[in-house]
């Protein structure tokens, strides 16, 4: 099912997009038809990760082009209505480079942009498959053993976080397809529980064998060896390798230094912001205070309690045993730095 799942979809109108935050008890769609509900839909993680997010914000030029031409908007409201698009969530590079690109094609008209943002789509579909299988053949050398493979992953990154197939789900999903997978072991995920919600249910459309565990669960099944290697997703890739991706991805790769298991983060070098020299410059999310003083709408901290919630956080390149892009594998803690191999 999730093979053919795409999270965003053009309808000849407008978007519709996979509505994750009411999944898994509901599969529902949002139709898009104005930058305010795309933005609203980004932002509230309707649409999220990054590669997803970044082909919504390519096919948003078309939005904001249709929206303007229904309400006698400027050709500046436009451009103003798309730089909002752009910065819609700040730390996921691939929405700002996505709207770029698809930008490049604004003066030629509609047909052209929607041209272009199906390009993204597409390309994106393509270079996922490419990293499923690069990253699979990595992790089999890397690992050695002639068995299934036990593998943990944090926070979501199937067909629902990218334009189809996934990233570090997809390099799961090719290792379950050669018969080399024995289970999953997916963390919970903050913010809004992504991998217990998304990352499982998708697990379940594959048939593939899993565990949901909280995200503080993680370090002790590394280190009592439990499991083989970790595979996550990235928002932003600088240029030395620091890589951001949703909080917690910095715990997991430190147990798995310590425990000499690899690391392995698989992205699309949209991904790869090289104009970002370390992952200092990175911008940190912070998403509401609710979402951990709260429970459900119910207070569960004291009211005079304040809530620190920062939605990523960013793993050290020296960390990072493997990158692995529709390209090939980068062995970034081996000093393979994406700044210079991806010019």
């Amino acid at each position: 099912m999730s093979q053919e799942l795409r999270a965003v979809e053009w309808t000849g109108t407008g978007l519709a997009l996979i509505d994750q935050t009411v999944l898994p008890h509901r599969t529902e769609t949002v139709d898009v038809h104005d930058v305010d509900t795309l933005v609203d839909a980004i932002q509230r993680l309707v649409v999220r990760g990054a590669p997803a997010i970044g082909a919504a914000g390519g096919y948003g030029v078309a939005i904001a082009l249709l929206q303007g031409e229904r309400e006698g908007w400027s050709e500046g409201e436009v451009r103003a209505a798309v730089a909002r698009v752009r910065a819609a969530r700040p730390t996921a590079v691939n929405l700002m480079v996505c709207v770029d690109r698809v930008m490049t094609r604004f003066d030629e008209g509609l047909d052209a942009v929607l041209k272009e943002a199906a390009a993204v789509q597409r390309e994106d579909v393509e270079a996922n498959r490419a990293m499923g299988a690069f990253g699979a053949d990595w992790l089999l050398g890397k690992v050695g053993e002639d068995r299934p493979l036990r593998i943990l992953t944090h926070c979501n990154t199937g067909a629902l976080a990218t334009a189809g197939w996934g990233t570090a789900l997809g390099v799961i999903r090719e290792l379950h397809a050669r018969g080399r997978l024995e289970v999953v072991y997916a963390d919970e995920t903050r913010p809004l529980l992504q991998g217990s919600r998304l990352t499982a249910w998708e697990l379940v459309q594959e048939g593939i064998p899993h565990y949901v565990q909280a995200d503080g669960a993680a370090a002790g099944v590394i280190l009592r060896g439990e499991v083989d290697a970790a595979i996550v997703g990235a928002d932003r890739i600088a240029a030395n390798g620091d890589t951001a991706n949703k909080v917690g991805t910095v715990g997991v790769a430190l147990a798995c230094a310590y425990a000499g298991i690899p690391f392995l983060v698989a992205a699309p070098t949209t991904t790869v912001d090289l104009a970002t020299a370390t992952g200092d410059a990175i911008h940190i999310e912070l998403r509401g205070e609710d979402e951990v003083v709260e429970w459900g709408g119910v207070r569960t901290a004291p009211a005079e309690s304040r809530g620190h919630n920062p939605a990523f956080d960013v793993t050290p390149g020296r960390l990072v045993t493997g990158l692995v892009t529709e390209r090939g594998v980068l062995e970034v803690a081996s000093g393979q730095l994406p700044g210079e191999h991806l010019k």
